[in-house]
């Protein structure tokens, strides 16, 4: 006997209530997770429908008091069957609660206020309501509002209540009475919250190249053969991989279906929504974390309501409730964004994937620097590989020099900028050309640290250290604690006590400094903090209001300026020194996307890498813009270390505020997966990264294996476990598949 979890409601307000009901024995080969059922509900036992959320062996409740399912919905709505089958696959994969899941893949918590207008019209014939105005003027202190609101609906069919009260000056009283009498009529209409800028655009039909036609081509025949694959599109910078995907979109469109783009946020800017919005028009919505609850809840309601065909937006759009999904896009694949940093864990890659697969949808992946998991996929053969090796327009690739910063230490030259740096930027500015300076580290962002005794300036609350900002105060960029600076060191009383500086924030005031003439713009997490901060930044550096854009990565994320010449990277190493072993990847990464800024104009670019390692595999193939010669490096490391994508591993975290209790409690848990799984390779328990965070205690286990399934066996074993253990109850346990940080 099989026994069901079922969802009654599925509307945002009760998405934590399940019922538990008795799968009879001939409905068991048609009840799944995500499937629609009719059940007996309540005393009386009325017929409801329901959606199965989980189904297992043992009841948790009196089984004298169950009721069995009544019968599977024929025909259902897809949608909704589609989305808590997601959920499923979500807790089953990445280890999470039902409802965790189910709150991720219907992120509206609850309903929002309905956003309505009202409208005006006449409820009278033309020539009554000419008599009522022509009544109103003979009188001799008569309503003036009155006679306004006439005179507009005698030349308009529909008025809209806002304008007639703010633009007309018709005060609303004069409109109820007008109402009350029977000559107009007043109606509530529900409109949608949309965050377009409603821009006239015409649509711009762009003729692809050869390579870029080819790659359509392939997928759309495919498509058109009724076959749905992944696809990965590896293209260099400035390749055209959006022009590919729009065209596809399109071919898509006219069948009727439609697309998810996904974007990582950090990309998400007015200049790439309008190059979906100019193609398509009110087609397109978005969604981006700058959004009002009531403009997301809208953009859902508008999918639903078959109003749009495409969501553009970050990992969150995947969840776009679409009843006729056709093909999903991931733009910059290889983002860390689009693993997910809260319960669950999941990966949008994947995630899209097993989407597709339950809509028979198409899934496109791009990248210029694909991440090693889809690479190898996709030489394996489990996804299409599609390779574009020339840019667009047919421009050269960048050229790029690397600058040995011990060399330029050794010389006296103490700083950020090299000597080749500083010669390349008088060049470009005296031509008027512009520069883009990449520094993956915001502000001033100092540490603070004792020059004596090496003692550094830690937040009491968390294991992480202290920064030092401008108006001399420490600060926790994790909890938020803040104190003054201070003079003396608190471990040896020394005086040499002070910050190493070398962010955004100092990077510009050096520029200023060297080049006095030069106009610069910051662009980093200080100075786009505002609603519209990021587009304010970048629509003044398009339009030749700044000379130098100094930012983080969200400078190098798939912008295209036709005058940036020249990209400086200051410090290839901050990326290269991460204790992490996706270390060499980001640094190739974000290397690549950097020096594929420049050049795609009508002149050459340059880029200047600034790098104490100047040997590192990383930097070299970055230079080179050789991305085959980085994979065989990186994967023959990840392969020699069973590293993702060659092994799996699952993180497995456990927290308390009692340092003791999250202790004893990871102990426990590393014993009980040598008892289940006595041949895997188990690493920890020890201090997580940042051991302690706003006082609560962080321990962590690493288990790997080349099977994922056996992983998820751990993580389920763990969570019967948790359930029925007694002690430790005050911790907090959860699990991270092949994660991309360090726990």
């Amino acid at each position: 006997m099989k026994y069901a979890d079922i969802i009654i409601d599925i509307s945002h307000e009760r998405l934590d209530k399940t019922f538990e009901y008795i799968v009879p024995t001939e409905l068991e080969n048609q009840i799944y997770e995500g499937v629609q059922v009719v059940i007996p509900f309540g005393q009386g036992n009325r017929a409801i429908t329901g959606y199965v959320v989980g189904l297992h062996d043992k009841p948790e409740f009196d089984v004298t008091k169950l009721k069995p399912i009544a019968r599977v919905v024929k025909d259902s709505i897809a949608i909704e069957s589609q989305l808590i089958s997601l959920a499923a696959f979500l807790k089953r994969n990445y280890g999470s609660t039902m409802n965790q899941a189910l709150k991720t893949v219907i992120p509206i918590k609850r309903k929002e206020n309905e956003k309505i207008k009202k409208e005006i019209s006449l409820n009278v014939s033309l020539e009554q309501a000419k008599i009522e105005l022509t009544e109103l003027l003979t009188k001799k202190n008569h309503a003036v509002g009155k006679e306004r609101l006439l005179r507009q609906l005698l030349e308009v069919d529909v008025l809209d209540w806002e304008l007639a009260t703010k633009k007309l000056q018709v005060p609303s009283a004069n409109i109820r009475d007008l109402e009350k009498k029977g000559i107009i009529h007043i109606e509530s209409v529900r409109t949608f919250r949309n965050p377009h800028l409603q821009e006239d655009s015409n649509k711009k039909h762009i003729t692809l190249n050869d390579e870029q036609e080819a790659a359509a081509e392939t997928i759309k025949a495919n498509i058109d053969m009724g076959r749905r694959k992944t696809y990965l599109i590896h293209g260099v910078t400035g390749s055209g991989k959006t022009e590919v995907y729009m065209d596809v979109m399109e071919h898509v469109i006219s069948m009727g279906q439609q697309v998810i783009v996904l974007i990582p946020e950090i990309a998400l800017t007015y200049q790439t929504v309008m190059r979906f919005y100019t193609r398509f028009g009110d087609k397109v919505s978005i969604l981006n974390s700058r959004m009002s609850p009531g403009e997301r809840f809208d953009q859902f309601e508008r999918a639903k309501s078959g109003e749009i065909s495409i969501m553009v937006g970050p990992r969150s759009a995947l969840f776009t409730p679409f009843s006729n999904l056709g093909l999903i896009i991931i733009d910059e694949e290889h983002e860390p964004s689009y693993k997910s940093e809260v319960i669950p864990r999941y990966h949008a890659r994947e995630t899209a994937v097993y989407r597709a697969k339950l809509a028979n949808a198409s899934v496109i992946l791009g990248s210029a620097t694909p991440s090693l998991e889809a690479y190898s996929r996709a030489r394996s053969g489990e996804y299409q590989l599609i390779t574009l090796h020339n840019r667009a327009m047919g421009q050269d690739m960048a050229s790029c020099e690397i600058v040995d910063l011990r060399a330029e230490l050794k010389s006296g030259n103490r700083s950020m900028i090299s000597r080749r740096l500083r010669e390349l930027m008088a060049d470009r500015l005296a031509k008027k050309q512009q520069i883009m300076l990449f520094l993956n580290r915001r502000g001033l962002m100092g540490f603070v640290s004792c020059r004596e005794c090496g003692h550094v300036l830690k937040c009491p609350h968390c294991d992480v250290s202290l920064h030092l900002h401008r108006d001399g105060t420490m600060k926790c960029h994790y909890c938020g604690f803040t104190t003054r600076a201070t003079k003396i060191c608190p471990s040896c009383g020394s005086k040499y006590i002070g910050s190493f500086k070398a962010g955004t924030q100092r990077l510009e005031e050096i520029v200023k400094e060297m080049f006095p003439q030069a106009r610069v713009l910051r662009m980093d997490a200080d100075t786009t903090s505002g609603k519209n901060g990021h587009e304010e930044i970048l629509s003044a550096f398009a339009a030749h209001e700044a000379d130098v854009l100094i930012g983080t990565q969200m400078i190098v994320k798939g912008h295209d300026f036709a005058n940036v010449t020249l990209v400086g990277i200051i410090a290839a190493d901050i990326s290269l020194n991460e204790s992490d072993y996706h270390s060499g990847e980001r640094t190739f990464q974000l290397l690549t996307q950097a020096v594929g800024r420049a050049g795609r104009g009508s002149e050459p670019g340059i880029a200047v890498i600034q790098t104490y390692q100047p040997d590192n595999y990383a930097v070299v193939s970055a230079a080179a813009q050789d991305y085959d010669s980085f994979y065989s490096q990186e994967f023959g490391f990840r392969n020699l270390l069973s590293y993702p994508p060659c092994s799996h591993i699952l993180g497995i975290q456990v927290s308390c505020e009692k340092q003791q209790d999250a202790v004893a409690q990871a102990d426990l848990l590393a014993k009980l997966i040598k008892n289940v799984e006595p041949e895997i390779v188990i690493m920890g328990p020890e201090d997580a990264y940042y051991g302690k965070l706003k006082d609560v205690y962080r321990r962590v286990i690493y288990i790997k294996d080349d099977d994922y399934d056996k992983l998820v066996r751990v993580k389920d074993e763990i969570d019967k476990f948790l359930l029925e253990q007694k002690q430790y109850r005050n911790t907090s346990t959860w699990f991270d598949f092949d994660p991309i940080n360090t726990l």
